[in-house]
This record gives structure tokens, sequence and C-alpha cells, in this order.
């Protein structure tokens, strides 16, 4: 009820000080609102956020009005006045520019990089006039300094790496490595193959228990011999620093113009293709069986050979799958197997060995 009666006399009170509805006693019963919606603003809001454009208007409002009338600013009036400041002195600032040379283009920074990557014997003076050819102008010293911090050397230095080497080389490469077997019987079986990079064929020698000098020369001897029937044109052998290598067996490689590769301490990446092939190997077959001695070893890994370099598309190269099979030859009384599939074959050859 008392409530009730406090605002009828606070709306008589108003009808009293605006009676009619004139435009001037609308204005200034709209700000009275105003004024009282901006206290409660006030009450609610701790710090109001305020944009460049507002700080601006408030600024130069608060040039225009009295100093008794800023109270109806948010801001306290030395606010006011450390914004005009900045503004000021933004206006009498020039821009400023860090000492140096201007950093060079983004554009023009994977321009030269490029061009210094895919032109080895390219130094900073060719990039340079290359550069210029294009309507590009870069100082020597700017390439210089970039290429440095790049981790690109300079143009006598900068070679092919093993990746371009090999992806250039490819179709007359090979690459052998030794890979070993544990029997049921715990027996080290040693076998030494050998890989075409470029159609990725695999020709695996037989298991030997004593990888000796004289072992490796016969084997490769033979793969010489089987390489020139079929009439492959291989120019580079890629090796690594296995003791098992010894100078007879680049010799038979070296007869037939072949020049031996040895990879470097450093770089284990250039004979990737090799041991990718021994991990393929055991976990698609070797990690499936119990080899008991060398013969059953050789007859399965005749028998994953034969399946891999005939019938298993290799993704990288998009090789096609031939469209027919020859059948695997019979040897020691092993029937055919070309209508069997490899694990059929496999365990069949487990079970003929046991």
């Amino acid at each position: 009820m008392f409530a009730s009666l406090l605002y009828l006399v606070l709306l008589r009170l108003l009808t009293l000080v605006a009676p009619s509805y004139r435009s001037d006693d609308a204005a200034q019963i709209e700000i009275l609102v105003l004024r009282h919606e901006l206290g409660v603003l006030r009450r609610q809001v701790k710090r109001p956020v305020y944009r460049r454009c507002d700080r601006a208007l408030l600024a130069a409002a608060s040039r225009i009005l009295p100093r008794e009338r800023w109270g109806a600013f948010l801001v306290r009036p030395e606010t006011l006045l450390r914004w005009h400041r900045s503004l000021v002195a933004r206006k009498w600032t020039r821009p400023h520019r860090p000492p140096g040379r201007p950093a060079i283009d983004p554009e023009v920074r994977r321009l030269i990089l490029s061009m210094a990557r895919e032109n080895p014997r390219w130094g900073y003076l060719r990039i340079k006039g290359e550069l210029g050819k294009l309507g590009v102008r870069v100082s020597a010293t700017s390439i210089a300094m970039l290429l440095r911090r790049s981790g690109v050397g300079p143009a006598p230095r900068r070679g092919i790496g093993w990746r371009g080497f090999l992806k250039a080389q490819a179709a007359g490469i090979l690459a052998c490595d030794f890979f070993t077997v544990e029997t049921a019987f715990l027996k080290t079986l040693y076998l030494l193959f050998f890989i075409e990079i470029g159609t990725r064929r695999v020709h695996v020698t037989v298991s030997t228990t004593n990888p000796d000098s004289s072992f490796v020369t016969q084997q490769a001897r033979n793969l010489v011999m089987s390489l020139a029937d079929e009439g492959a044109q291989i120019r580079f052998l890629i090796r690594d620093r296995d003791t098992k290598f010894c100078r007879s067996f680049d010799d038979v490689f070296a007869s037939e113009g072949i020049r031996v590769i040895r990879t470097p301490i450093r770089a284990p990446n250039a004979n990737a293709f090799a041991e990718r092939w021994v991990e393929t190997l055991r976990t698609e077959c070797l990690d499936w069986l119990l080899i008991l001695g060398p013969r059953h070893l050789d007859r399965v890994l005749r028998v994953y050979v034969q399946h891999y370099n005939r019938r298993r598309p290799h993704r990288g190269l998009k090789l096609r799958v031939p469209e027919s099979i020859p059948p695997v030859e019979e040897a020691d009384g092993v029937p055919d197997i070309e209508r069997r599939d490899l694990l059929g074959g496999l365990v069949h050859e487990y079970v003929r060995a046991a």
C-alpha cells in the first residue's frame, strides 16, 4: 500500500512538471529517463570497454562541454585528458621502421629456396641474376643469409641427397642386405637377398649358417649371370658396411660395370628399400611360421618371393598384376600350387617338411 502511494505521488509530480505533451516537455522527460538508466548502468557495470572511435568522440566532446558538466561521462576527467593527449601524440608521431634492410617478401623467399634446392650448382650470384630476369631485385648478401638460415649450403658443396639419388637412378639400382631367421631349434640361418629399386623385384639366395667370403662371392656370380640372361641394366649396387661383404664380392659386380656404393654410417635411409622388404617379409610370412631347417626355409621363401614378384601389386609403383600367372616350378617333389593361395602353399610346405 505504501509503495502504491509513493508511485501515485511520483506520477502526480511528473504531471505537474510536464502537464502537456509538447516536444520540449517530452524531451526533458526523455533526458530524465536516460540519466536514470545511465545511473543504473553505473551501478551494474564496473569497467566499460571503449573502442577507439568511442574514445575519440568522448575526447572531442570533453573539449566542448564545460568542466562542471563533465559528470555526464562514465570516466574521470583525467582519463579524458589522457585520451586526448594520446590522440595528439599519435597525430604527430611518424611511423617507426626497425633498423636494417627490409625483410624479403615470403613469396620471394620461397622462390629463392626452391631455386637453390632444385638447382644444386647455382650460387648466390646466379640466383640473383635469375631473379633479375623475373623483375625481382634482391642482393646477393640477402640471398646468402637466407640460404644459410634455411640450412642450404653453398653451391660447390650442395649435392643431391640419398632420396633424390634413389629417385633419379631407381631403374638401374640394385640393393642387397642380409637378414637372419631363427629356427624352431634356435639355430640361426643367414640369407642374402637383392632387390631392384625400380621394379621392386626380389632375388633371394639359399640359406646358410656360415656366410663366409666364398658364399657371398658365389651368390654374386649367380645373380650377375641371371641378370645378364634377363637383359637387366644395373648401374649401381647399394650395400652396407657389413664385414660379410668381402672384396671379391665387389669385384664380381665391378667386372660387369656395376658400381658398388657403401652406405655411410650416418645415412640410415640409403638402404631403406632393402630394410623395408625385410619388415614386409617378417610381417606377412615368417612371423606366422616355425622354420624347421634350411630346406624348409628355402621352400617357404621360394613360394613367398614368387608371390611377391608376380602376384602382389606394388602401390608405390602402380604395377599391374599379370593376367596369366605361370605356375610355381616343381622342385623336390613339391606339387604344382598354381591354383592355391599363398597361405595354403606355406601350410603345405610346413606340413611336408615336418
